[in-house]
This record gives structure tokens, C-alpha cells and sequence, in this order.
């Protein structure tokens, strides 16, 4: 596929003006269509529709204008979820006070992995606290036996 870092040059100055966090920007297929799906939201972690739809429309005239991206495709414009991937340092650290899901790489205490409110960020690990069956708990997981964090939504 075209270059990300060239599609990402164009696709970033129009996220500032509008005060606007890019998730994720990458290619995928779904059947035989082409999709430049591109992630956003709010430094709140919000979205609604409308903000999707405008940037959709100034995001599609900016790649048609640099003429990037020489096959077809669907430019899709979303939210990240309620449930997204955590990427990356300052993502983790705007997570704190949200609930999350941590998948170990190594199990821990006889767990593969835990959900529970994000306490703190640490340079080599994070503090968590979670419910024991009745009992509140914390403890901390070490950060390179992360292999997955999302937000996790409490049932």
C-alpha cells in the first residue's frame, strides 16, 4: 500500500486545526474493498458524527489533492471504540482513572489477565485496582508483561 508517513503528513495538519487526536490511520480489506480507516477523537476521548463527517470530507479533498493514493478506496472516519487499544506512553498515562483490560504475557498470580481501574503509571510498571470476588485490591504490573491494554468497559 502508498505510504503511510506521506498520508499521515497530509491527514495531520487538518487534525490540529480541528483540535483533534489521530488513534489509528492504517489500510485494511474487507471483501475485495480497499479501506483507509482512520480513528479519532477529542483529547477527552469523545466523538459524535457530524465532527466524523467534516473531517472526513476535509481529509478526503486533502489525499484527492496531493493524489497519494493511486488505486481505489473507502476513507472510513470513527471513533476508536469504547473498548481501544491503548498505544503508546501519553495514551496509557490519559487512561489513568479509567477502567481497563491488561492481557499478561506472562501469567501472574495465577491470572492471564485482569480488568480494573488504571491507579497510576510508573516508568516500569502500572498500579491497578481490581475486585478479588468481594474484595477490593491493588497491585502493580510490570510493563514488559504487558502484551495488551484497552479500555474495558464495566459491566
Amino acid at each position: 500500500m502508498e505510504n503511510m508517513n506521506q498520508i499521515n503528513e497530509v491527514i495531520r495538519p487538518i487534525l490540529a486545526t480541528m483540535q483533534i487526536q489521530m488513534v489509528e490511520c492504517g489500510w485494511h480489506r474487507e471483501g475485495s474493498t480497499t479501506i483507509l480507516r482512520l480513528a479519532v477523537m477529542r483529547k477527552d476521548g469523545s466523538m459524535d458524527i457530524d465532527t466524523c463527517a467534516a473531517i472526513s470530507e476535509a481529509v478526503s479533498a486533502a489525499l484527492d489533492e496531493a493524489d497519494l493514493i493511486a488505486h481505489e478506496y473507502f476513507l472510513e472516519v470513527c471513533s476508536p471504540g469504547a473498548e481501544r487499544i491503548l498505544m503508546g506512553d501519553e495514551d496509557i498515562r490519559q487512561a489513568v482513572g479509567e477502567y481497563v483490560y491488561i492481557k499478561y504475557r506472562n501469567p501472574k498470580g495465577g491470572r492471564d489477565e485482569i480488568y480494573g481501574t488504571l491507579l497510576q503509571v510508573e516508568t516500569d510498571h502500572l498500579h491497578i485496582a481490581y475486585m478479588d470476588k468481594a474484595v477490593k485490591r491493588e497491585m502493580d504490573v510490570d510493563r514488559d508483561n504487558i502484551a495488551l491494554i484497552r479500555l474495558a468497559v464495566k459491566i
